[in-house]
């Protein structure tokens, strides 16, 4: 790959094998719109984590096993990048996200997520569905578990903030994210009911489906 250049390797006789090939291979990304050029690096890192070989460096065999791991436009993208552009794997991870995740993308999405209104005719079930799809989205968007949890609970319709709030015992973000937590696990044991179809028939078991939405929000890399 005339783009990368792998540094040299102090190891006699070494080549990749064809079964970690397969397995690179296996899982490719193509730089499609719904394609998460994160998600596909958080893979690729796994994968190759694993790989231990004498006098070779991981990040040799990372730059070594990174074309096969994209296809399609992917692959495009890399073929007309500057012969000998990419020195090391820091380089070739930033151009790759530059290019399929551009600022603007990052900036809208960050918008998205700080602007998040449930709609009256949504649940709350799918209000906190379509909040986590947001955050999923954009997984480096850099707000706080705190800044989500407020957005969340700011955005969400009236009766459902009313019915977080009963659990807590008064306005939930005055709680500690301790006891918040507490609650959320406590409440999240009882799933009785997950879509009703009219927002007022959903105040009881809104609670619970948020439980599980919050823990998500918290839980987020």
């Amino acid at each position: 790959m005339l783009q990368i250049v792998v540094p040299s390797i102090p190891a006699e006789h070494f080549e990749l094998k064809h079964s970690l090939i397969n397995l690179v291979t296996s899982k490719q990304f193509f730089g499609f719109e719904k394609e998460d050029p994160h998600a596909h690096i958080r893979y690729f890192n796994k994968i190759t984590s694993t790989l231990k070989y004498k006098d070779v460096p991981e990040t040799s065999i990372k730059l070594m096993l990174f074309p096969f791991s994209i296809n399609g436009p992917a692959r495009i993208w890399l073929d007309k990048e500057p012969s000998r552009s990419i020195l090391t794997w820091n380089d070739l991870v930033s151009k790759f996200i530059n290019y399929f995740f551009p600022s603007l993308k990052t900036t809208n999405l960050r918008n998205e997520i700080s602007n998040f209104q449930q709609s009256f005719d949504e649940t709350f079930y799918e209000a906190c569905d379509r909040f986590k799809d947001l955050l999923r989205a954009c997984p480096h968007h850099g707000f706080t578990e705190l800044h989500q949890l407020d957005t969340f609970y700011n955005g969400s319709n009236p009766s459902d903030q009313d019915s977080l709030n009963s659990v807590a015992g008064g306005n939930l973000l005055e709680r500690s994210a301790q006891d918040v937590l507490k609650i959320i696990e406590n409440k999240s044991k009882v799933r009785n009911s997950r879509n009703k179809p009219i927002v007022s028939q959903v105040k009881e078991s809104n609670v619970d489906s948020s439980e599980i939405v919050i823990r998500s929000f918290i839980a987020q890399d």
